[in-house]
């Protein structure tokens, strides 16, 4: 086991405190919250509902993506909403819960857009957001904006460096993007004075640069033996470098069925099972070091509210903030 610094994971915002903590596993749901099976493009049936539901309950976090284009050959449209017009509207309907998106597609966009409109989120929501940001994996996307797909690489560095300079006062930096004379300061702030910033998979970038740049990883997954390997590899990166631990999250897609005791079947990036089984797993995954997994109801076939409710008084109580 890697050691660090400090155990701890840095204090952020509410959310981040909330949904990541050393040794403990937090669960959150991603939007929609929906089950619409093969259809990319979803019903957003009673969608505002369950999302105050899950703040009910007791989900750690909501997890948004961003998908400007709905890409046939993908399969998956998101939420169809912009997210960050979305999270605005999250923001003021729920109370607790934290709004994180997984992820940004920062050579997409102008990362002086996305810190203000993440900042924005932030402070609306009592210091609720949680910033996932990715280098983008559909090539479709970029020529429609005018975008190069294969120099995404650098300007995702440029972009997330430009983002962590603009929390600051009066900022002043040289990038591809734009130069920060120090003569304009962008307003709001973040709640607690920086986003944490989470980096989806590799998005492109060396491990070790992720390792030390990242506030947090968010990965797929995968096989309980690779899964820890990955996961170990992080961290040790992140104490080579003499930093703080930080915390690592995965999505998974589960069809939760009515009998708790129903054994495992594969699904797409996730399995269908009785809430036994996921409680296993969820345990074993924690032990390699996962501290949020986000739900995905996407291929549930049972009443998605019903199954909310199951879970949240079936596992819950074992993996709550």
């Amino acid at each position: 086991m890697p050691e660090f610094k400090d155990q701890d994971f840095t204090k952020f915002n509410r959310a981040y405190e909330s949904a990541f903590r050393v040794n403990c596993l937090t669960l959150g749901l991603v939007i929609p919250i929906e089950a619409h099976g093969m259809s990319p493009v979803p019903n957003l049936d009673r969608h505002l509902e369950r999302a105050k539901l899950a703040d009910e309950l007791g989900f750690a976090a909501l997890w948004l993506r961003d998908v400007p284009f709905n890409v046939p050959s993908f399969g998956d449209a998101g939420q169809t909403f912009d997210p960050f017009v979305y999270l605005g509207l999250l923001a003021g309907a729920t109370q607790s819960i934290g709004l994180g998106v997984a992820s940004i597609i920062l050579p997409l966009r102008h990362p002086a857009h996305v810190a203000k409109a993440s900042a924005s989120v932030d402070v609306l929501s009592g210091g609720r957001m949680l910033l996932g940001v990715a280098s983008g994996d559909r090539p479709e996307e970029y020529p429609a904006m005018n975008a190069d797909f294969e120099t995404r690489a650098d300007r995702f560095r440029d972009s997330f460096s430009y983002i962590k300079k603009m929390a600051k006062p009066y900022p002043e930096g040289d990038f591809a993007q734009g130069k920060l004379t120090g003569g304009a300061d962008m307003l709001p702030k973040p709640s607690s004075g920086r986003l944490p910033l989470l980096v989806t998979g590799g998005s492109r970038q060396h491990p070790d640069w992720v390792a030390q740049n990242s506030d947090g990883w968010i990965t797929y997954p995968r096989d309980p033996a690779s899964q820890g390997r990955v996961i170990t590899d992080y961290r040790a990166r992140i104490a080579a470098a003499g930093l703080a631990n930080k915390p690592v999250m995965q999505s998974l897609y589960v069809d939760v069925q009515s009998d708790p005791e129903a054994d495992p079947r594969p699904i797409h990036l996730g399995f269908a099972s009785g809430t036994n089984f996921l409680r296993r797993y969820l345990t074993d995954v924690r032990a390699l070091g996962i501290n949020h997994v986000a739900l995905n109801l996407r291929f549930n076939n049972a009443d998605v509210e019903d199954t909310m409710r199951r879970i949240a008084d079936e596992l819950l109580p074992d993996f709550s903030h």
